[in-house]
């Protein structure tokens, strides 16, 4: 059943493929493009640039280039290292995810000094996905490249969601929380979304650089007291963000400023519509299928526990098996110095609780192919993996204590390798119950 359930985790993973998208999001016919649901005779703009950032920016831009190809003016590419391809018309940087690094900082300001030129002659069309918040790399005066890199790495291992994270974000930038938008009014802005967060809410996408933002720096600080880093925080970061709360820096453009009257956001891709494929496929495998969920962002122990008890709760309606689909992106406290992702820290952690269930198969990876600092997509297990673990001498609670699932299942087995899937659209957890 492991591969059974790695084909429908890969055809959830071929349903939102950003090349495949572009092709139906983006069209050209004689003079008229059309981006979405918005149309444009292409003789009113004197130039068109592409600004995309993201794990999938690279895949995103392609397509985009073979529909317009040298009717592009000028455009850039921020995204993971590994992820980049060859452009034609677009020059691309890969940079440090989900730490920030120099060279997002250098890419970031390739973005910013194109945006600069956009008038209102001209059209931008940007392309955003996952992992674009750490991969547009920028900070405020007064602050380092090394203190975000501090300040990130706190936010990734507290256990702050992908919102709380991206709100700290927002107000230690000068292009997120909707201010690229700010640079690039007043030119006519297309922004088209692969979402990789629960609800798939545009402020929070990669920290909503085209979006209005209802936030505020007291909101940052409320998440910092929140999660007890005020004496963690670089100093400088602390500082910038009191000053602030309390009036001396402007706050990012909120949803009614007038910077965001020619901008027009789309979601092309989410989570949902991946497990739309994934529900597809296990259909026509046979199975008995339900999509109980694509919002899942709860702690690894908790969502664990929400998989268990929704298996234990189905009943079959015949004899076929059943697949259970749940999507999202839970969170990990990060403890001790292992190796590991949540997805493969959720599988090890249902291992230990499926070892006498021989009926259950259950896998957790993520779309983008990528399992926190690791070459892995996530893990599948079944009612062996524990077992065959201790077997082995190898004990799995040590393992999850440590948070070093990666080197658990390099000894045991069951990895769920892909490389670079081009897509990012959070997590798919497939379960089997036979």
């Amino acid at each position: 059943m492991k591969k059974i359930a790695e084909l429908i985790f890969f055809a959830g993973v071929n349903g939102v493929l950003p090349e495949k998208l572009m092709q139906s999001q983006v069209k050209l016919s004689g003079d008229l493009l059309q981006v979405a649901e918005k149309r444009f005779p292409l003789s009113r703009f004197r130039h068109i640039y592409v600004l995309a950032a993201g794990k999938a920016a690279a895949s995103m831009s392609r397509g985009v280039e073979k529909v317009l190809g040298d009717k592009i003016t000028n455009g850039h590419v921020v995204t993971k290292y590994g992820h980049g391809m060859n452009l034609n018309y677009l020059t691309l940087t890969e940079a440090g995810h989900p730490i920030p690094d120099a060279e997002g900082v250098k890419g970031t300001q390739k973005i910013v000094n194109i945006a600069r030129k956009a008038t209102e002659d001209d059209l931008v069309i940007c392309l955003i996905s996952g992992g674009a918040s750490a991969l547009m790399a920028d900070f405020p005066e007064g602050v380092t490249l090394d203190d975000l890199k501090r300040t990130n790495e706190l936010l990734t291992k507290c256990g702050a969601n992908i919102t709380e994270i991206n709100t700290v974000r927002k107000h230690l930038s000068k292009i997120k929380g909707g201010q690229l938008a700010r640079i690039l009014f007043p030119a006519t802005t297309v922004c088209l979304i692969l979402s990789d967060v629960v609800g798939d809410r545009l402020d929070v996408i990669a920290s909503g650089p085209t979006v209005g933002d209802s936030s505020s720096f007291a909101d940052a600080l409320t998440i910092i007291d929140k999660y007890s880093l005020q004496n963690r925080l670089p100093s400088s970061v602390l500082h910038y963000l009191l000053e602030g709360a309390d009036g001396s820096i402007a706050d990012t453009p909120k949803p009614d400023n007038p910077v965001f009257q020619n901008v027009h956001n789309y979601i092309i891709g989410s989570n949902g519509i991946a497990l739309e494929s994934s529900a597809k496929k296990a259909m026509e495998l046979g199975f008995e299928t339900h999509t109980v969920t694509d919002s899942i962002q709860e702690d690894v122990t908790e969502t664990a526990n929400f998989i268990l008890k929704t298996i234990d709760n189905q009943k079959p309606t015949g004899n076929k098996p059943v697949c259970l689909l749940f999507g999202g992106e839970p969170t990990v406290k990060v403890s001790g110095k292992g190796l590991g992702g949540r997805n493969q820290h959720l599988a090890l952690y249902l291992a230990t609780k499926i070892c006498c269930k021989k009926n259950i198969t259950i896998l957790c990876a993520g779309t983008d192919g990528t399992d926190g600092p690791t070459d892995a997509a996530g893990a599948v297990v079944d009612y062996e993996t524990a077992t065959k673990a201790v077997e082995k001498g190898i004990d799995p609670n040590h393992y999850l204590s440590n948070c070093d699932s990666y080197r658990f299942f390099q000894q045991v087995g069951g990895h769920i390798i892909t490389g670079n899937t081009g897509t990012n659209v959070m997590d798919i957890i497939v379960a089997i119950v036979q």
